[in-house]
C-alpha cells in the first residue's frame, strides 16, 4: 500500500460486516454482503463488504456473516416496572383485570424502588429480542427513565396523568406538575424523551385534557393515550354523553400528529377520518388486545386511510412479554385474518411496523427506524442460521415468520453495542433474574 492509499484510510470507531443489511428504506431494499462504518453515535456510510479494504479501519470489528442487521425494534407502547406482575393475573377479561387486579396490585406495591427494578428487568429483555427504542408509561417516570438512560436505552418516557389518586399523585395537576419536573430533569439527555400519558378517556376529564394539549404544543412534547381499547370503553361513553371516545377528544381539541392512539380496537368510519384528517398515530398492541379478549385493531384498514401504525407489547402484566418479533409476526397473520387479505401487512411491511413507523409515531424518524447514513446507530443483528430458517429465499420473509427472540446476538444503540453475541454488557443479568425472584416473594407472600 503507498503512502497516500494509507493516509485516504478513514479511522472509525466500528465496522459491522453482514451477510445482509435491511435498511428498512423507502425502496425496502435487501443489500447483501454489506457492512456498516459508525462513528461516534452514528451511521456514516454502508457499503459493500468488499469495498470495505482500503477506505476504512476501525477499533471494533464485527463480521456477522450469518446475520441480518436491521434498525433495532421500537416497542411504542408498554408499562416496563410491569414485568414484577408478568403472570399475576392472567386469562381474565381487561376490565376485571384492570379494577380487581392490577390497580389494587399496584396500590400496594408500587414504588420508586418497585419502578426501578421493575424497568431494568424489562430493558434486559427488550435488549435480549433486538429492541432498541421503547415506549414507556408508568408511576415514577424519574425512576424508569434514569434506568433507561443508565442502561444505555432509547426511551419514549410518557408520565401518566389521571384524575384521581394513585401511590405517584393525587389528582391531574399533580401528575402534571410531576411530569414536567421529570421532563426539566432529562430534557438535555440524548437517550430519554419525556411526554404527556393520559390514561384513557375514561379516566381523565375534559379540563385536564385541554391543559395538556396546549402544554403539548408550547413544548414540542409527545402524547400517548389508551383509546378505543375496549367494546365497553365504546359503550360507556355513549351512555354517558352520545359521543364515542374520539370524538370528545375532537371536540375539545385534543387530537394532534403528537398524538400517539394506543390499542384502537373499536372503529366506525367517523373514527378513521378523525385520526386520519387529524394526523394521529396509532399503536397497535396485538397479543395484549387478544389476551384481554378487546377486540381487533382493523390494520389494514388504518393503512389503506394513511394512517401510520407503529408496534408495542404493552405491558408484561397483559402480554406476558416484551418480544416484538412475536408482536410483528401476530400483528401480520392478524392483519390478514381481520381484512380478509392475503396481502394485508408484508412481511417488509410489518417489520417497518416495528421500526420506522414507530419512529414516526414518536416524532424521531429523522434520528433512528431505518439504516441510513447520518441516522444514529441503533442496529439490532439477528442470526439466520438455524434449521426452522432454511431454505431462506428472502431474510425479511424469515425474520417475521420463523425467526425467534433468541437468535438476537448483538444490538447497539447510538453505537454503544449493549449486547455482544448475547451478553449483556451494561446490565447485569443474574443480579435482575435474583431481584425478581425476591420480587416475587414478596408479592406472593402478601397476595
Amino acid at each position: 500500500m503507498t503512502q497516500n492509499a494509507a493516509n485516504s484510510i478513514k479511522q472509525v470507531d466500528t465496522l459491522i460486516h453482514a451477510r445482509w443489511v435491511i435498511p428498512v428504506n423507502t425502496n425496502r431494499d435487501i443489500l447483501e454482503h454489506h457492512s456498516l462504518a459508525i462513528q461516534g453515535d452514528s451511521i456514516i456510510d454502508i457499503l459493500p463488504t468488499t469495498d470495505v479494504d482500503g477506505r476504512y479501519q476501525a477499533s471494533q470489528e464485527h463480521n456477522l456473516d450469518r446475520h441480518a442487521l436491521i434498525p433495532g425494534f421500537i416497542n411504542a407502547h408498554g408499562h416496563a416496572a410491569m414485568s414484577l406482575f408478568r403472570g399475576l393475573a392472567d386469562d381474565l377479561p381487561l376490565m376485571d383485570w384492570l379494577n380487581n387486579h392490577i390497580w389494587p396490585a399496584e396500590g400496594r406495591w408500587v414504588s420508586e424502588e418497585f419502578v426501578h427494578d421493575g424497568t431494568r428487568l424489562s430493558i434486559a429483555e427488550m435488549i435480549r429480542c433486538g429492541t432498541t427504542t421503547y415506549s414507556d408509561n408508568y408511576f415514577y417516570p424519574d425512576a424508569s427513565a434514569s434506568a433507561a438512560n443508565n442502561a444505555g436505552m432509547r426511551a419514549q418516557i410518557v408520565f401518566p396523568i389521571l384524575d384521581f389518586p394513585t401511590t405517584w399523585g393525587k389528582d391531574a395537576d399533580d401528575y402534571i406538575e410531576k411530569g414536567l419536573a421529570t421532563h426539566d430533569k432529562f430534557r438535555n439527555h440524548s437517550l430519554v424523551r419525556v411526554g404527556f400519558g393520559p390514561h384513557a378517556p375514561y379516566t381523565v376529564s375534559d379540563e385536564p385534557l385541554k391543559k395538556i394539549a396546549t402544554l403539548a404544543e408550547q413544548l414540542d412534547l409527545p402524547v400517548q393515550m389508551h383509546i378505543h381499547e375496549s367494546a365497553d370503553e365504546i359503550n360507556q361513553a355513549m351512555e354517558k354523553d352520545g359521543r364515542r371516545p374520539i370524538q370528545r377528544l375532537a371536540d375539545i381539541g385534543f387530537l394532534s400528529p403528537r398524538l400517539q392512539c394506543v390499542h384502537m380496537t373499536q372503529m366506525n368510519e367517523a373514527d378513521y377520518q378523525l385520526i386520519a384528517r387529524n394526523g394521529c398515530h396509532v399503536v397497535h398492541c396485538p397479543e395484549s388486545n387478544l389476551k384481554l379478549a378487546s377486540g381487533f385493531m382493523p390494520l389494514d384498514r388504518m393503512q389503506q386511510e394513511g394512517i401510520n401504525v407503529a408496534l408495542g407489547t404493552d405491558g408484561c402484566a397483559s402480554n406476558n412479554d416484551l418480544d416484538m418479533l412475536g408482536e410483528m409476526r401476530t400483528a401480520a397473520l392478524l392483519a390478514k385474518a381481520v381484512g380478509h387479505n392475503a396481502t394485508a401487512l408484508s412481511a417488509h411491511e410489518a417489520l417497518a411496523a416495528a421500526t420506522i413507523n414507530g419512529a414516526r409515531a414518536m416524532g424521531i424518524e429523522d434520528q433512528v427506524g431505518s439504516l441510513e447514513n447520518g441516522k444514529l446507530a441503533d442496529i439490532a443483528a439477528f442470526a439466520l442460521d438455524d434449521i426452522e430458517n432454511y431454505p431462506l429465499y428472502n431474510p425479511v420473509s424469515q425474520l417475521v415468520y420463523t425467526a425467534t427472540r433468541n437468535q438476537a446476538t448483538h444490538v447497539w444503540v447510538n453505537g454503544r453495542l449493549l449486547m455482544d453475541n448475547r451478553r449483556l454488557t451494561t446490565l447485569d443479568g443474574p443480579f435482575l433474574i435474583e431481584n425478581a425472584r425476591q420480587w416475587q416473594k414478596k408479592i406472593s407472600e402478601r397476595a
